[in-house]
């Protein structure tokens, strides 16, 4: 029969845990998977030519810009002063249809007299950055790349 040892302070009885060999463990699995995930382009590269500080006269263009506003709820309009047009007013449409097909016509003038598209955007400082994203992917869509941020207001 077999004769158990009994000890004598409690202590000493409990058994104890070596967890250096899960850490390596959890170590190694989190390496393996950083390096094997792929990361997603959540958006598209939009090649968007901003205007430089210089501004001269060669480079003016022959096209009247159109003007483009994104106001606070991410309504979106068209044109300055009397001709200002409401396109867009959902914001959880991200597609952005009526200004889609306005900036693809606008496009296609401007092109066909052999002239470059030109759009300014005014933002106002409180619409969510989404939105203004929605508007620089629509301007891609139609290809028109020359874009310029203004602060000024009809």
């Amino acid at each position: 029969m077999a004769r158990h040892k009994k000890y004598q302070n409690a202590e000493e009885a409990l058994p104890a845990l070596d967890i250096s060999s899960l850490i390596d463990v959890c170590f190694l699995l989190l390496i393996y998977f950083l390096v094997a995930t792929t990361i997603q382009k959540k958006e598209v590269d939009v090649p968007l030519a901003l205007p430089s500080m210089s501004s001269e006269s060669a480079n003016m263009p022959d096209i009247e810009p159109l003007f483009i506003k994104v106001d606070a709820n991410g309504a979106i309009f068209t044109g300055s002063g009397a001709s200002q047009q409401v396109l867009d007013t959902d914001t959880s449409v991200r597609s952005l249809p009526l200004l889609t097909q306005q900036l693809t016509l606008y496009a296609a003038g401007a092109n066909s007299g052999d002239k470059k598209p030109l759009v300014q955007m005014w933002v106002d400082p409180g619409a969510n950055q989404q939105r203004v994203i929605d508007v620089l992917n629509a301007l891609v869509g139609a290809g028109i790349s020359s874009v310029t941020f203004t602060d000024l207001v009809d």
